[in-house]
């Protein structure tokens, strides 16, 4: 969407608010939608794509927790079948990004996702689930089979154990490297980077809200 579609007269007329109301809309885009998302329809936050991506309305706690609920649903386009014709560039160990993208994704979660509100970094980890750690232990076991394979069997061991070894070491890889891709799919889509995807259905289905949803996410964070 072209950014210039953007009215925010529009917006601000809606919910009856004068026209140097503060945060601006269009200035102040994030800012504005965490005061006032709730309070808007479908029809006029589909306008906000136009100015904000997925990844960024990933700060918005109403938009991960909606992402997170339409991952509970099972969809059938991030199921492992589709995934994988759907992205292939992320299966078979290519989705392992280098020290530098990954350096480049802790420095934007740390510095602008939550933009400095450090004491919700903690819950965000519980609402991502164990993602991050069952990665780094996927990471783990990765750099340990590498090893194991380079290592020398010895001579005297028979060809028919070798060989169910082998068949045992690769069921277990194709098992784990699948369980892998489907974390790895149900994370990026909560980050919202994966592309194609129709975000603006996910982010702005109030159908995907609960009744006490802004009262649970105002306490959530204020347990800390």
């Amino acid at each position: 969407m072209d950014p210039t579609d953007f009215d925010e007269r529009a917006v601000l007329s809606y919910l009856g608010l004068p026209p140097d109301y503060e945060p601006s809309p269009g200035n102040s885009t994030i800012q504005f939608l965490r005061k006032h998302l709730s309070q808007l329809p479908p029809h006029i936050l589909c306008k906000f794509s136009s100015i904000t991506t997925p990844k960024l309305r990933t700060i918005l706690i109403p938009i991960r927790n909606r992402r997170l609920r339409y991952i509970n649903t099972h969809p059938a386009e991030l199921d492992f079948t589709s995934a994988r014709g759907r992205w292939p560039e992320l299966w078979e160990g290519r989705e392992r990004r280098g020290r530098e993208e990954g350096e480049e994704e802790k420095q934007w979660v740390e510095q602008e996702f939550l933009q400095g509100e450090r004491k919700h970094i903690g819950k965000l980890g519980s609402l991502l689930g164990d993602y991050e750690e069952e990665r780094e232990a996927e990471r783990i076991r990765t750099i340990r089979r590498e090893l194991a394979e380079t290592t020398s069997v010895p001579e005297e061991e028979s060809e028919s154990e070798e060989s169910d070894e082998a068949d045992v070491v690769e069921e277990e890889n194709d098992e784990e490297k699948r369980r892998y891709f489907e974390r790895l799919i149900r994370e990026r889509f909560i980050y919202g980077l994966l592309p194609g995807i129709d975000y603006d259905r996910v982010d702005y289905d109030e159908g995907l809200d609960v009744d006490d949803d802004r009262e649970t996410q105002d306490r959530w964070f204020d347990e800390d």
